[in-house]
């Protein structure tokens, strides 16, 4: 299947590339950040969390590994949950009033991701807005070497560590934009699962959804060999399309949301599911830092540009609030619905690696067949009943569309093509599940 996946096409790319970092994975790794800052050459360091980690065990490991080793640091945690831009040129005015020569993030994506493009602004001199491709930026190369960062992650969804892009909102659009390159990517990823211990059953939820998605998005996504080629091995980005790589990596992450998602979400005390989906985060956040996303993330920005007086439990954000992983979730399994008819056998095995009924099942039933398994894994975890769940109704279906359209990247990395009449179906499907 892979092989006949990947055939070579007319005018198509005939290779791909992987990297990641250098990751550490285990209980108790984050005391050893000091040990690995020293090895990259860090002496000063501008340490980047949130206002709701600042004070908690696990900054206070990172802080005394550094002091320990001997190396001096500062903190920037004026970070908001879904960074925007002016968080991110906050960030950076951090680091150009400092002499860092490393930076170490500690917290979900929305600190890593700030920390990632904040060091973009410092070291260009420039704004965030440039950078963001065209037409809502002007498409800014960023070709200055960053400095060298370490990223851990305390969530167990987002893939941060182990990716080459942020994202972020952009204030007067109101609306989230990925920027992204490969000089972006961290240099080491520490992974301690001792994070999400105490984490509340929704976030674990939410973030264990952007994980699944993230997993079936790759998975699912156009063959790289779909993809025009560029002749500059340089220029070429690291979001190119399913390839043999990101399939290991995302087949895996959708087993362990398959058989460990239910029980990390309903037992806190079940330390063998959570640690599986802290490692299963990280592996799909390596498969779509390498491939790409496409239709739920996409549609997903539509919702958290348009979403209203609302909060979501776990979470000690002002209203309006929706949590990523539950913005693309209430959408994800609508659109594999409509994605299948592009890759039919890929939407069938992914929904057997989540341990999906197939009984029966033929290609023409794959979307169907993983749209079911989806909401199941949604009713057992608790999640909202699709649209509906997060304040939004049928009236709301063509501001939606008209929002998510402008993610012209993530749209084109799917099995199947989509103009604005089909995102507006997807939105209608999407309304509730049950």
């Amino acid at each position: 299947m892979a092989c006949q996946y990947f055939a070579p096409c007319d005018h198509g790319a005939h290779s791909f590339t992987i990297a990641i970092p250098k990751v550490t994975f285990g209980r108790g790794t984050l005391s050893e950040v000091g040990a690995r800052a020293q090895s990259l050459g860090m002496s000063d360091i501008a340490l980047f969390t949130d206002g709701g980690l600042l004070d908690s065990e696990y900054v206070a490991t990172v802080k005394d590994s550094l002091t320990a080793a001997g190396i001096a640091f500062q903190i920037f945690s004026e970070i908001r949950i879904e960074p925007d831009d002016f968080c991110v040129e906050q960030g950076a005015a951090f680091i150009k009033s400092g002499q860092f020569d490393g930076m170490i993030s500690v917290g979900g994506g929305s600190v890593i991701d700030t920390a990632k493009a904040a060091v973009v602004c410092a070291k260009h001199d420039s704004p965030l807005l440039p950078f963001f491709a065209k037409p809502i930026g002007e498409g800014k190369a960023i070709t200055e070497a960053l400095l060298p960062h370490i990223a851990c992650p305390t969530t167990s969804g987002t893939g941060s560590e182990c990716t080459s892009i942020a994202v972020v909102r952009i204030r007067d659009l109101n609306t989230k934009f990925v920027i992204a390159s490969p000089l972006m990517l961290p240099d080491q990823a520490v992974i301690d699962p001792q994070c999400c211990d105490t984490l509340p059953a929704n976030v674990v939820a939410s973030t264990g959804f952007d994980l699944l998605s993230h997993a079936l998005e790759c998975y699912t996504a156009k063959a790289y060999t779909q993809w025009a080629p560029i002749d500059n091995p340089n220029a070429r980005p690291l979001i190119q399309g399913a390839n043999p790589w990101s399939d290991l990596a995302a087949t895996k992450a959708l087993q362990i949301a398959g058989e460990y998602l239910d029980r990390g979400v309903n037992d806190a005390s079940d330390k063998q599911a959570r640690d599986q989906l802290m490692w299963g985060a990280s592996l799909a956040g390596m498969a779509f830092g390498n491939s790409g996303t496409h239709m739920p993330h996409a549609m997903s920005y539509g919702i958290t540009h348009l979403m209203r007086d609302i909060t979501t439990d776990g979470y000690a954000v002002k209203t309006p609030f929706v949590p990523h992983g539950i913005s693309v979730i209430v959408t994800a399994p609508a659109c594999f619905r409509y994605t299948a008819e592009g890759a039919p056998e890929r939407h069938l095995e992914a929904a057997g690696y989540l341990q999906a009924d197939q009984q029966g099942a033929g290609l023409e039933d794959a979307g169907e067949v993983l749209a079911k398994r989806m909401i199941e894994l949604m009713r057992q975890t608790h999640m909202p009943n699709g649209l509906s769940g997060v304040g939004f109704g049928e009236s709301d279906i063509k501001a939606m569309a008209a929002s998510s359209v402008r993610q012209t990247r993530a749209i084109a990395n799917a099995p199947r093509e989509s103009n604005l009449a089909d995102l507006e179906n997807i939105y209608a499907d999407a309304v509730s599940y049950w």
